[in-house]
């Protein structure tokens, strides 16, 4: 017995002392420790894992030639092989991170995003449009409170960064719109034509936009239609100036779904109970109608969409230069809007995304003059043999892109494509004397690239360039684009982005000339951006220089100038106060241009220097209500009166100030009740709202008389606006989707 045991001893001695020791460290490119790495002997169950130091160690018994396994989830995976022969061996690595879809870095700089995109930090989503106080559903006015933008309340468009409403442009999964809000009426602002609900995800970037977009000399929102729907469903809209209803129809194979909606709006009842300073001889009657159908493809989707509108007013104001005269604005339009988008899945990781539209807008506009019986007057002197015409117009627009891209190493990634646009505008104006006529057509054609570069998760790089050719004024631009972002800490990133951007004379300028060229704005943006437990906070400063304005005196040219910079301030939490969103903004503007008839470099009629929005939202679960408030304030805005000087041949500046600070106080609340029984729910929302509760007096700017003598503030139709409503729903609940995005 002693013997064996005498064995025993001396065997395990000699397997001791047979064993061969590993041990190292590991780090990451930073030079920090990296802490539960796997190490393990390929085939063998010898491993360990490392501390908290990096450091790890483990012995065997192996011999000669292995492979040693390095693994991490967040790091890329690392091998080496050893030559086992009972003498210690020291392995010191340095690991590679991977890249990591939610980890990396995003370039934020002028940009921002919603949607279900989850590397996005998500600002406002259809439901946050729908419930901004004050916004009524339209996504300019829930915009016009992130900052950037401008409160502009006599005018249509969004108004960014010193830019004038031309100058931000829409794209619907990639292509333009050419008409996204109904036809412009004198000192009124009119909404844009498109429901939040069509889509899914939303870029709102207020400069150094992406070189896959072009034409937009300010601003771009880019907004992405949602695919198929959820399930079928039905809905309805009652209110005192709306119905409405529509059927989402999907397949039982859940790949493929069409649907119809219809909306009818007739403001008389509106119009009765809340009196307007405009007297509407024709009250403002709107018919829209849409479609669309979606069809899953393996590994990719079609969808189309269409959406026609017809609506027609009429309204009379006093004559600013008469005590007896009026001026009668009679509009009728027709738009025809069509959108179709093939985005496909290829092989060896490319991706394809094709888009078409066509689109035709026609308006018929008369302009009169008046007597007290409101019979037309026709006058053949200044300033009234102006202010009778008929314009008719038609603007068609035609496109077609295409956009490759490639997923490289990691999350880096090569796009490219080109797209062509056909332009008809026919037009004609009529007045006392005299017919006028023209027919603008324009063969636009563009090429891009861009590329993502991801050198770690911490530094991104987005490098691109955009070619552009316009047929109408024979002229070709090249627009480089860089931007980049470098992750500071947690959730926290700084990025920066340098942008060339033109855009073509609008078409009311080509009217009386195409010897024209591009206009030219060149950005510069920096900014810092933290998100966190249900909190964004960001702050941004720009610089923007206009080049190559259109100058309408004393010929049209390409001569003006201009330019912008400012700092912005945005902070958004939903974790501070329990069940309360809030968002604060604030942009800081300083901006002078000398465009169009000014005599001189100036602070333009439609910037404020100083902008703030807070908008606040409280939804209370148990009683599946909710109530919100919008606080919008600028500073007073400039304005001139250009009067002409026959003996200098020039303009002057007759007069000038600044309008009184704009104030708002905007609320609205929703209640969702469901009735019937589970598998035959009606869902309800009940929806109220009221803009400018407190009856602020807004005034956006003065209107002067043909001699000057005479100045008019211009002033909302009516001071408060109020909305009360009943959307119904079949076979989707969306009162879940209001509690989620509203806590």
């Amino acid at each position: 017995m002693k013997k064996l045991i005498l064995v025993g001893l001396i065997l395990f001695n000699l397997h001791a002392f047979a064993q061969t020791k590993i041990s190292g460290k590991i780090k990451d490119n930073k030079g920090k420790p990296v802490a539960s790495v796997s190490i393990t002997l390929k085939d063998t169950y010898d491993g360990s894992t490392t501390d908290s130091l990096g450091n790890f160690s483990f012995t065997t018994t192996e011999k000669g030639s292995h492979i040693i396994n390095l693994t991490n989830v967040n790091y890329d995976d690392y091998q080496t092989t050893v030559n086992l022969n009972n003498t210690s061996i020291t392995i010191n690595v340095t690991l590679k991170e991977k890249f990591n879809e939610l980890k990396a870095v995003t370039v934020t700089a002028g940009s921002f995003e919603a949607g279900d995109n989850k590397r996005a930090a998500t600002v406002l989503n259809s439901i946050d449009i729908a419930t901004t106080a004050g916004s009524n559903a339209d996504i300019t006015a829930a915009l016009k409170t992130l900052p950037g933008a401008q409160q502009i309340g006599n005018s249509e468009g969004l108004f960014v960064r010193g830019g004038t409403g031309e100058e931000t442009k829409q794209f619907i999964d990639g292509t333009l719109v050419n008409n996204p809000y109904f036809t412009s009426i004198p000192d009124i602002s009119t909404r844009g034509r498109f429901s939040p609900f069509l889509f899914k995800g939303t870029v709102f970037s207020t400069g150094g936009y992406s070189a896959l977009y072009g034409q937009a000399l300010s601003s771009a929102v880019i907004l992405e239609s949602i695919d198929l729907p959820e399930k079928s469903a039905a809905n309805a809209s009652i209110s005192p100036i709306l119905v409405g209803g529509g059927v989402q129809e999907l397949s039982k194979k859940k790949n493929f779904s069409w649907g119809v909606d219809y909306s009818y709006v007739n403001l008389i009842a509106y119009f009765n109970l809340v009196k307007q300073t405009p007297d509407y001889f024709n009250i403002p009657q709107f018919h829209s109608g849409d479609a669309n159908f979606r069809i899953k493809t393996k590994g990719g989707i079609i969808k189309y969409y269409t959406t026609f509108d017809y609506n027609h007013l009429g309204l009379r104001r006093q004559d600013i230069d008469s005590l007896v005269y009026k001026d009668a604005f009679g509009l009728v339009n027709h738009n025809w809007y069509n959108n179709l988008s093939w985005r496909q899945t290829l092989n060896n990781g490319w991706k394809m995304n094709l888009g078409m539209s066509y689109s035709t807008n026609r308006d018929n506009i008369t302009q009169q003059v008046q007597d007290s019986a409101n019979l037309s007057k026709v006058l053949n002197y200044e300033p009234w043999v102006s202010k009778n015409f008929h314009i008719k117009s038609r603007q068609d627009l035609s496109q077609i892109k295409e956009v490759f891209e490639k997923k490289l190493s990691g999350l880096s990634a090569i796009r490219f494509g080109g797209e062509y646009w056909y332009a008809y505008n026919p037009s004609s104006y009529t007045n006392v004397d005299s017919v006028v006529s023209a027919k603008l057509k324009d063969n636009y054609a563009a090429l891009f690239a861009e590329s993502d570069i991801y050198l770690t998760n911490e530094l991104a790089l987005k490098v691109g360039a955009r070619y552009e050719y316009s047929s109408i004024i024979k002229k070709a631009n090249i627009a480089p684009r860089v931007s980049l972002a470098y992750k500071v800490g947690e959730g926290a990133q700084v990025s920066a982005a340098y942008g060339v951007f033109y855009e073509k004379p609008l078409v009311s300028e080509l009217l009386y000339s195409t010897q024209l060229s591009y206009t030219k704005a060149t950005h510069y943006i920096v900014n810092y951006q933290k998100t966190a437990n249900d909190r964004i906070f960001r702050v941004e400063a720009f610089y923007k220089k206009y080049n190559d304005l259109v100058k309408t005196f004393p010929t049209y040219n390409n001569s003006g100038t201009g330019y912008a910079q400012g700092a912005e301030l945005f902070l958004r939490d939903k974790k501070t106060f329990k069940n309360i969103d809030y968002w604060i903004s604030y942009s800081y503007l300083d901006t002078k241009r000398n465009f169009q008839n000014y005599p001189e470099e100036l602070e333009p009629n439609f910037a404020a220097k100083h902008t703030v929005s807070l908008v606040v939202k409280r939804f209370i679960t148990k009683w599946k209500a909710g109530l919100n408030a919008t606080y919008s304030f600028a500073t007073g805005r400039p304005y001139y009166d250009f009067l002409y000087n026959y003996t200098d041949n020039k303009y002057n500046i007759a007069d000038h100030g600044r309008a009184p600070d704009y104030n708002s106080l905007n609320l609205s609340a929703e209640y969702l009740p469901s009735l019937g029984k589970k598998n035959a729910k009606t869902f309800i929302v009940l929806f109220a709202s009221a803009s400018n509760v407190l009856g602020q007096k807004q005034v956006y700017g003065y209107n002067y008389s043909y001699n000057g003598f005479i100045k008019q503030p211009i002033l909302p139709p009516a001071p408060r606006f109020y909305f009360i409503g009943c959307f119904l729903s079949w076979g989707i609940d969306r009162s879940q989707d209001a509690i989620n995005n509203n806590l």
